[in-house]
């Protein structure tokens, strides 16, 4: 069996050599270059392993190095497969129970650790990290840029969408693939920025010097400052059923789909109705994915409003003040069942549904990495923050907001650098802004000639039409590109606007040859499945209702953006109303005759999934008194495990809140250098 991704509507798909290597004795294929994880999940091969405390199925969660759930035996030694790179004829086994381990060898020796010296050390080669670098080379700042992946970018590389935010200072309407390659390419070509991928931080200790792993070899780096632009990590959720193989992480789907282009899903559920989730389901619809539905806890998806229309016209139902009850299955998730829930997020009884999928999507928010932060404050490093690692934001705001750091940083170090300019501010609180007011349709459209039709009626920073608009015909009334973007002017039927909207919310609407049947454009990006000239779809309004089935009279491609337009002629009372048409089939978001009811025991679900400590185990020592984070550790190991408390973390703090602990008194956790699992080897000479 193969799941991989060979047709695809943004990316290129490249002939890559191919290795053998073993599982489990048997001889498979991977793609010369990708990880164990991919490989493996490209030969339909979902659980790794079953842990060795109940013996459930462990996969994929984060494909970040920040869990162990990927966790296998490569060549005999213990391994995160989503970080470690398939090698030919490579024998992998299943971390089944605690497996025997190679005896170490006796003979171990210290080496000499080579130590190295830098103005900056930037920690994350994300928007933030390559923006800051980029300034303070414009400064001559000497600085070192660690990444924890083989290729710059971040998250970018796998951002397939346009980019919301302003043309000048952010790259929107730019696929963030793009973008990520023209950051990268002007940070390598720099003589002020050393570049070390495949470098992970491990630590700031109390001596000033920061130790990192860089490819293999242990190093320690003495910075004068330090960014952490780290990113943030995934948060998880607490149901019944959330340690089956299939839930995934926001970031380790699009990692599979868009880096690896590993069909990581045939039928997959999304909880979470940010701009994560709502981007995520858009990519699954570009891989060939079915997306059967998503949930939001919330009256309204917290993502931008274009976001969701996408998903909801595309054939994508968004069930708001609905939450997962539970993922069914016996090893992996076979199964969802959702809930509505009331104003106070409690589930409204008689509610449930259960839908057929083979993957959970969890997007339910972002932890900042604020580690390095910390750690480097104690040791008295002066250290900045950038990007999500400082605040939660989209990857427009934490370019601009990298830059702006980049000049505080190299005016920190002495370099000749003006006071930051006030407007510079102002637009980073723009780029960082949450969607805002929900507005009407532009009611002054004619019913003559050849305009666009605006379907953002959402007030979001974003400014690409009105760019990149050859006769300056759309407009944003307001001080800043906030405001709802509006046609006043004379429309040439060029297009420019519709090919670059980010959100595909432009339909352009021509009445110059039939006044009662007019032309309408609509945008279109997942042309992997193909739309042809003479084709009927089924077109609908904002909200996906649909308007009547249409034949197609010209399908256009712009080579450059790789959007395509649309042609059909309509009634000319629907034309304004169109924007998409339907391509998933309604019977793939039918939920299951029989509905799958959780078993009643809430707390039996995991907050340790290393561990496996469940609510309860936590609860019970919570009501004994108990709110030093660092005893309950001692007592039931939570946060012992591989990850070092990153997904715990989070959780066990929202039981203390359920169970009413005040903030104030709780202990936090001790944490523990280092930050990620190292090989004892990696410090020695021991080859």
């Amino acid at each position: 069996m193969t799941n991989r991704i060979t047709e695809h509507p943004i990316l290129e798909i490249p002939q890559t050599e191919e290795i053998p290597f073993y599982w489990k004795k048997e001889l498979l294929k991977a793609k010369k270059g990708e990880m164990i994880s991919s490989a493996l999940i490209a030969n339909g091969i979902n659980v790794f392993g079953h842990h060795h405390k109940d013996r459930t199925a462990q996969g994929i969660f984060c494909a970040n190095g920040q869990c162990a759930k990927c966790m296998v035996i490569a060549n005999g030694m213990p391994v995160k497969s989503c970080m470690t790179e398939v090698k030919e004829n490579m024998i992998i086994e299943s971390a089944d129970g605690l497996p025997e381990l190679p005896e170490s060898n006796e003979n171990i020796e210290f080496k000499p650790i080579l130590s190295v010296k830098t103005d900056v050390l930037v920690i994350g080669g994300g928007p933030s990290g390559l923006s800051a670098a980029i300034e303070m080379d414009k400064n001559n700042i000497k600085s070192i840029l660690l990444d924890d992946k083989n290729v710059l970018g971040g998250k970018l590389v796998l951002q397939t969408h346009k980019f919301f935010g302003s043309v000048e200072d952010s790259y929107a309407g730019t696929r963030g693939i793009d973008i990520g390659k023209k950051l990268a390419e002007t940070v390598t070509k720099s003589n002020n920025i050393e570049v070390w991928t495949n470098s992970t931080a491990l630590f700031v200790f109390k001596d000033k010097k920061v130790g990192v792993l860089n490819d293999g070899e242990y190093k320690i780096i003495e910075p004068k400052v330090i960014l952490n632009a780290a990113g943030a990590r995934e948060k998880y959720l607490r149901f019944s059923g959330n340690n089956l193989a299939g839930i995934y992480g926001a970031g380790a789907f699009q990692t599979l789909v868009n880096r690896d282009l590993v069909k990581a899903s045939q039928r997959l559920f999304i909880i979470g109705g940010g701009n994560v989730g709502l981007i995520a389901g858009y990519h699954a619809l570009q891989a060939g994915i079915d997306v059967v539905g998503l949930v939001e806890a919330a009256p309204q998806c917290g993502g931008y409003k274009v976001h969701s229309d996408k998903l909801k016209r595309l054939g994508v139902p968004i069930y708001t003040s609905h939450t997962i009850l539970s993922a069914n299955g016996d090893e992996t998730v076979n199964s969802i069942t959702i809930a509505q829930v009331d104003k106070s997020f409690k589930v409204i009884n008689g509610t449930e549904k259960s839908f057929a999928c083979d993957t959970i999507l969890i997007a339910v928010g972002l932890d900042s990495l604020i580690e390095f932060t910390e750690e480097a404050q104690k040791a008295g490093i002066k250290v900045f923050s950038a990007g999500d690692a400082f605040e939660i934001a989209e990857a427009s705001s934490a370019m601009f907001n990298g830059k702006i750091m980049g000049l505080k940083i190299s005016k920190e170090l002495g370099a000749n650098v003006s006071e930051i300019p006030q407007s510079w501010f102002d637009k980073a609180e723009v780029l960082k802004s949450h969607p805002g007011k929900i507005l009407s349709y532009q009611n002054n459209l004619p019913d003559e000639g050849v305009f666009p039709v605006i379907h953002c009626l959402q007030e979001i920073p974003c400014n690409p039409c009105t760019t990149v608009c050859p006769t300056n015909s759309i407009k944003i009334k307001t001080s800043t590109i906030m405001g709802q973007p509006q046609y006043d002017g004379s429309c040439i039927g060029c297009g420019k606007c519709l090919f670059i909207c980010p959100g595909l919310a432009i339909s352009i609407v021509d009445f110059r040859k039939d006044k009662e049947l007019p032309t309408v454009s609509l945008p279109y990006e997942i042309y992997n499945k193909k739309i042809n000239e003479n084709d009927e779809i089924n077109v609908v309004d904002i909200d996906g209702n649909s308007l009547g089935k249409y034949k197609v009279t010209c399908v256009q491609t712009n080579k450059l953006n790789k959007t395509q337009m649309i042609k059909i002629q309509m009634p000319k009372h629907l034309a304004k109303k169109a924007i998409s048409f339907i391509v998933q089939s309604p019977e793939i978001t039918i939920p299951l005759k029989n509905t799958i009811l959780p078993d009643k025991l809430d707390d039996s679900t995991m907050v340790c999934l290393c561990e496996r400590v469940s609510v309860a185990d936590v609860k019970k020592l919570i009501k004994k008194g108990i709110t030093d984070i660092n005893q309950i550790k001692a007592i039931t190991r939570l946060g012992m495990g591989p990850c070092g408390s990153k997904t715990c973390d989070v959780m066990l703090k929202q039981i203390f809140r359920q169970e009413g602990i005040p903030s104030e008194i709780i202990v936090n956790n001790t944490r523990r250098p280092v930050f990620v699992e190292v090989p004892l080897e990696k410090f020695t000479d021991n080859k």
